[in-house]
């Protein structure tokens, strides 16, 4: 059973494509914050301003909509490397950045990096990292699917060529084949634990095994597919049952990815641990986040519950 003063942070989870449900169980298992980067949709976005309705929606109804089940939200902002390779509208969407990534709650720019590794999506990576050294913010990187060592080894290389500090740089979707490297050079490792195509709970256990805590986080990258919002507080569960002390268990879960957030200047742990009261009778631009259920207008506590049956292996 997970203790009762165990919490986590999900640093990478795309609410937009979740239920309000999921938030529900999210914060009931003990999540308390989750950070939502930009990405790819699942379709191709065809104008400027689709765009703008989602960054809206990220710095807008998210933040409200998750806030509302008693979790703080906040996101990155950027134009994921899929996308760079309309280069049209690219062009428009990196002139529309620097208009979100000083909003509140912008904790990094992110997703960026490679998806294909093409010229368009280089010069959309290294434009973006620019943007970042002006707004003083952390970086989070996408690594490529495909030639996944290739890609994580190019990313940091490029940061590195535009004078980005490696410890403000989150290299997202590692594996055991890459987790060495991106240590080793200083960056963030992040494991996103998501079945078949990137990491398993019993896989990500291992990895904390034998690398220990340092620098090393976990997140869901939930989504639209077949995807876990619950995967870092079941991982958690396993990593405690087969012998990794609480305190690994709390880094990697939680502490690290506060850590490398809080570097924007805009993510707290004040902002959870002393938070305005729900008050679900609020609404956001004349909207509710309820469908005929009767409003919460207080904190509840957390609760907990028995994850080992849930696993993703």
């Amino acid at each position: 059973m997970l203790t009762d003063n165990l919490l986590f942070i999900d640093p990478h989870v795309h609410m937009t494509t979740r239920t309000t449900y999921d938030y529900t169980v999210m914060r009931q298992y003990g999540i308390v914050a989750v950070i939502e980067p930009s990405f790819w949709v699942g379709q191709p976005r065809t104008s400027v301003g689709t765009f703008q309705d989602y960054f809206n929606s990220l710095v807008g109804w998210e933040r409200f909509r998750a806030g509302q089940f008693g979790i703080r939200h906040y996101c990155t902002i950027s134009l994921n490397p899929k996308e760079a390779n309309n280069e049209a509208l690219a062009e428009q969407v990196l002139e529309l950045l620097p208009l979100y990534v000083g909003k509140e709650g912008v904790v990094a720019i992110g997703e960026i990096g490679y998806d294909e590794m093409t010229a368009a999506e280089d010069k959309a990576f290294r434009l973006q990292l620019e943007l970042a050294k002006e707004v003083e913010k952390p970086v989070l990187i996408h690594t490529p699917h495909r030639n996944k060592k290739e890609g994580t080894t190019r990313s940091m290389d490029v940061c590195q060529e535009h004078g980005i500090d490696p410890a403000l740089v989150i290299v997202d979707h590692a594996n055991e084949e890459t987790a060495q490297e991106i240590l080793d050079r200083g960056f963030w490792a992040a494991f996103s634990i998501y079945p078949h195509t990137k990491m398993g709970n019993r896989r990500m256990a291992e990895i904390v095994r034998h690398y220990g805590c340092d620098r090393i986080i976990v997140d869901s990258a939930a989504d639209w597919g077949m995807s876990d919002p619950l995967a870092v507080p079941k991982t958690a569960e396993l990593m405690r049952e087969m012998g990794i002390s609480e305190a690994h268990v709390r880094a990697v879960c939680y502490e690290n990815a506060l850590t490398a957030y809080s570097q924007s200047g805009e993510m707290s742990a004040e902002d959870w641990l002393n938070p305005p009261s729900v008050d679900q009778r609020q609404l956001f631009s004349g909207n509710s986040v309820l469908r005929g259920q009767e409003p919460v207008t207080q904190d509840k506590p957390f609760q907990t519950a028995d994850l080992s049956a849930l696993l993703i292996e």
